[in-house]
């Protein structure tokens, strides 16, 4: 039987905790850390998520986007490496690295998420989260 995580979906930075022996537990990212940012950025086709794109994000900022929350539910598009891409899509992109970072540090599949909202967010937003 796989895994279920929560994930905070943040603005700005994200995490991943699941319950190891009756606690939560915050898991570490593939780069070692216990918060992940909320930033997706291309270089050169690449897609980069989290620390990647935070670390080139002063030198290719027309192809990185951050706070891609606020936009959730919204007609909103932003353009990155010559493709338009809508909130969800970007924001599906953070969540796959959430997963895929909790399952290689679990050793096993992820089943099922559950994903933090903002209580001031409405039932659009929520669904587009």
């Amino acid at each position: 039987m796989g895994k279920i995580i929560g994930i905070d979906l943040g603005t700005t930075r994200s995490a991943v905790a699941s319950i190891e022996n009756g606690e939560p537990k915050i898991l570490e990212n593939s780069e070692g850390e216990r918060i992940t940012p909320s930033i997706v950025a291309f270089d050169d086709g690449e897609r980069l998520v989290g620390k990647p794109a935070k670390n080139q994000m002063l030198t290719n900022e027309e192809d990185t986007v951050k706070s891609i929350k606020r936009h959730m539910g919204e007609e909103h598009e932003v353009e990155l490496g010559g493709e338009e891409y809508t909130p969800q899509q970007i924001s599906s992109m953070i969540l796959q690295k959430l997963k895929n970072d909790a399952e290689d540090k679990l050793g096993e599949d992820v089943e099922k998420a559950v994903i933090t909202v903002p209580a001031h967010f409405d039932d659009t937003q929520r669904q587009a989260t």
